[in-house]
């Protein structure tokens, strides 16, 4: 009994002592607010951290007034992203399409920036004013494909235009407003984060040198949203809206916009020449796989993949297979980042490249050319066939990865010939001549004039799709 008595005591002093221990050990990662739970939080500390909330009404309360509501009236009989709606007559005839989609005002006389997708097209362009629901007429003063951007212009004065902000500056996990007008609900504000920069999702696809280097968040974007802002916690524009990744046409999840940086250049070529002027380096880049990263122990970086002749990289003393690690004093992740810094250039800029060839960094620069020179230099590689009546074309490594392939020839100046009588289009990619690829147009054109009996053209139309011709030769 005594034995019993003395054990629990020891027990019940050894449990005091262990919770003493265990309550002073826990209290130093506990989570301790700055005021009473009956009142607002406004900042939390945990390890001495703290977290600042986020101010969504001073965002909102800036940003708001300067989105626009855009309608267009379009009698192509193509659909636009957006929210659109087609007439039919008493005879079953397609009548024009009607389409909306959202615009941010950048200046006080009236220049707005927005999609090429919300405005293509289009033969009456509106825009309704947020603040007072006014309604103008919008020209267009430029567009490019090539990002999706496009710039229109409203005959007004003293309006409230945004400030742009800088998207470099954006990091991932950093509050963010997608500011719009999804399914025509006018001035429609939802929140997120920005999950990831410098996304390449191939959603431009019939650009002619497509420039996607993403934001992507996950504040909701729908239908309408397209050309609204993304702003930061100041209400400042850091993107604009420009497409979501989704089954369904709406949003499950990810929302994706062209950084505000690229924007602004862009809007600038608009308002100074009416168009965009893009700096070529001659050589083309693909994003490095595990496989290489891990030989050739480098953790970022472009790869060059081909390097013209005569073009200013080539010029300059580049080469295939060296690893550009650096634009103008910028790290390279990817061939998305790549594309966007080189966006901010114009012909004749100089442009800064550190590079790295036989495990040792160098670095050099040089000027960009226009896209006149770089298609001069680019039809060098260019062959003729008199007998199929068309010019041959290897395929860039971009056009490569857009189609998912690894060889291919592009069909173009289709003439009077062989492939016309084929009905091969214009802009074709042959990827197989009875199930053989090629990569050089010398190879095809010796096949394709020489073949007989049955011939099958696999490959892709001008617009990415898959298409198949089949027929007899003798």
């Amino acid at each position: 009994m005594k034995r019993y008595i003395l054990f629990a005591a020891i027990s019940m002093f050894f449990g005091v002592i262990g919770s003493f221990i265990y309550q002073k050990l826990i209290a130093k990662s506990e989570l301790s607010f700055a005021q009473p739970l009956d009142q607002p939080i406004s900042n939390v500390s945990y390890n001495n951290a703290t977290f600042e909330s986020a101010d969504f009404v001073k965002a909102s309360s800036v940003a708001t007034p300067t989105v626009v509501f855009i309608k267009t009236v379009s009698n192509a009989q193509n659909q636009r992203n957006g929210d659109v709606w087609d007439l039919w007559d008493f005879f079953g005839q397609r009548g024009p399409s009607y389409s909306s989609g959202s615009g941010v005002i950048i200046s006080k006389d009236g220049y707005i920036v927005t999609n090429n997708h919300v405005i293509k097209d289009a033969n009456k362009i509106d825009v309704i004013l947020n603040n007072n629901k006014r309604t103008f007429s919008a020209k267009l003063i430029g567009a490019d494909p090539n990002t999706d951007l496009a710039l229109i212009k409203i005959d007004a004065k003293d309006l409230q235009a945004i400030i742009f902000g800088n998207s470099d500056n954006l990091k991932t996990g950093e509050w963010v407003l997608a500011v719009g007008n999804p399914f025509n609900l006018t001035s429609t504000v939802t929140a997120g984060i920005v999950s990831a920069k410098g996304r390449n999702i191939n959603v431009n696809q019939n650009a002619q040198f497509p420039i996607e280097s993403f934001i992507q968040t996950d504040a909701a974007i729908n239908p309408g949203n397209s050309g609204g802002a993304l702003v930061n916690l100041n209400g400042e524009l850091v993107g604009i809206n420009t497409a979501i990744q989704s089954q369904t046409g709406s949003y499950v999840g990810y929302g994706f916009a062209i950084p505000g940086n690229m924007v602004a250049k862009i809007v600038k070529d608009l308002i100074d020449f009416g168009d965009v002027h893009k700096g070529f380096t001659g050589m083309e880049v693909k994003d490095i796989d595990a496989e290489t990263a891990s030989k050739r122990n480098i953790n970022n970086g472009v790869i060059i993949s081909d390097v013209y002749e005569d073009g200013p990289a080539a010029k300059a003393g580049l080469k295939s297979d060296d690893i550009i690690i650096k634009v103008d004093n910028k790290l390279m992740d990817s061939k998305a980042i790549y594309e966007e810094q080189l966006s901010y250039h114009r012909p004749g800029d100089n442009v800064k490249i550190n590079y790295i060839r036989d495990g040792k960094e160098e670095m050099l620069e040089f000027k960009l050319m226009n896209k006149d020179a770089n298609k001069a230099i680019t039809q060098k590689y260019t062959v003729s066939s008199t007998r199929l009546g068309a010019d041959f074309k290897p395929l860039t490594p971009a056009e490569k990865s857009k189609l998912g392939i690894n060889a291919g020839v592009k069909v173009s100046n289709i003439k009077n010939g062989s492939l016309r009588q084929m009905n091969i289009p214009e802009g074709f990619v042959i990827y197989k001549l009875n199930n053989k690829s090629y990569t050089d147009p010398a190879d095809l054109i010796r096949d394709l004039e020489n073949v007989s009996g049955r011939i099958v053209i696999e490959g892709f139309s001008a617009d990415g799709g898959r298409a198949t011709y089949s027929f007899f030769t003798y």
